[in-house]
């Protein structure tokens, strides 16, 4: 079994524990020099604001919304990201980096030796989601399955669906299916 821990919105996630005042507010995260929008609160999606639109083409819409806007912070972004990594680490027996915010985990054999504890991967994954955000602040969506690519489908899901709250387990072929 994999997991795959996809932190949210993470640029603007990682902005957000150091200002909490903007949670809840649209935020977006700009590029290099600040040409395109790289990262987007729900908030600022819910007006329409996409990945990529060129900053010059939407600033109005953007002071008119009361959008808070950041220009990137790399050094940041890292830092946290090797917060959560850290953190992934220690709870499972292994973690393979796929990018800045998204972790796969090597979850094979963790089921029977979870039972007396935790009761089954879905709960270690609810833990997991728990113990990134309360030791960084960031939200994150877990998504667990046989294979990585799977485990990536299972987080997307869970990541749409509030319904989830945030993890998907794909344990069985009814549920892949």
């Amino acid at each position: 079994m994999f997991g795959l821990v996809d932190c949210n919105n993470f640029y603007v996630s990682c902005e957000r524990v150091f200002q909490p005042r903007y949670e809840g507010r649209p935020v977006v995260v700009l590029s290099n020099n600040d040409g395109c929008i790289i990262s987007r609160s729900a908030e600022a999606k819910a007006l329409g604001l996409k990945m990529g639109d060129p900053y010059f083409k939407v600033k109005e819409r953007l002071r008119q919304h009361q959008v808070q806007v950041f220009s990137s912070n790399y050094a940041l972004y890292g830092d946290m990201s090797r917060r959560v990594m850290w953190y992934l680490s220690q709870v499972t027996p292994g973690v393979e980096i796929y990018s800045i915010d998204e972790a796969f985990l090597a979850l094979a054999g963790l089921q029977t030796h979870l039972t007396p504890y935790l009761g089954s991967l879905e709960k270690l994954a609810h833990t997991i989601r728990a113990g990134v955000k309360t030791r960084t602040g960031i939200p994150t969506c877990v998504g667990i399955a046989p294979t990585k690519t799977l485990a990536k489908l299972a987080n997307r899901i869970a990541k749409k669906d509030p319904t989830l709250g945030g993890v998907l387990y794909l344990d069985s072929t009814e549920r892949r299916t």
